[in-house]
């Protein structure tokens, strides 16, 4: 199964952990790494991920996320295709940055996008050839098969 982690998910163990619904998303998101590194699952990284881990400010934190990049089986690379595409989804009310991940994911016929970005997950709703939900609703979903 070919997996696509947002931004917004890789960040999501540096959140506010207080938080339940903040907490339980970050242990989903903890166990499909998990899953990834026992080859359970492969990770796609793609050039928009890495630009905006290289925009975050907490250089510790892009660093951890940063390694992530060696473990993924799949690499994305911006293309023409790659745009056109993001410019068709924020047709969708999808927002710039979003939309290009969707596209990566998408060039790449990643099984799942995942991310805690609630807005994302109900604009792509729209896009039928990809699955967008939250980390905790896919654990839900595979251990219920």
């Amino acid at each position: 199964m070919l997996i696509y982690l947002d931004n917004c998910c890789f960040n999501r163990p540096y959140d506010d952990q207080t938080h339940a619904k903040v907490f339980l998303e970050t242990q989903a998101k903890l166990n499909i790494q998990e899953n990834i590194l026992i080859g359970r699952y492969k990770l796609v990284w793609s050039y928009i991920l890495q630009y905006e881990n290289d925009q975050n400010p907490y250089i510790n934190h892009q660093q951890e996320i940063r390694k992530w990049k060696q473990v993924a089986s799949v690499w994305v690379a911006a293309s023409a295709n790659i745009i056109a595409k993001a410019n068709e989804y924020q047709s969708y009310g999808i927002h710039a940055k979003d939309a290009l991940h969707c596209a990566c994911a998408a060039s790449v016929n990643a099984d799942y996008l995942l991310t805690t970005d609630k807005q994302l997950i109900t604009a792509a709703q729209k896009i039928p050839v990809l699955n967008v939900i939250n980390p905790l609703t896919f654990i839900q979903e595979e251990t219920s098969r």
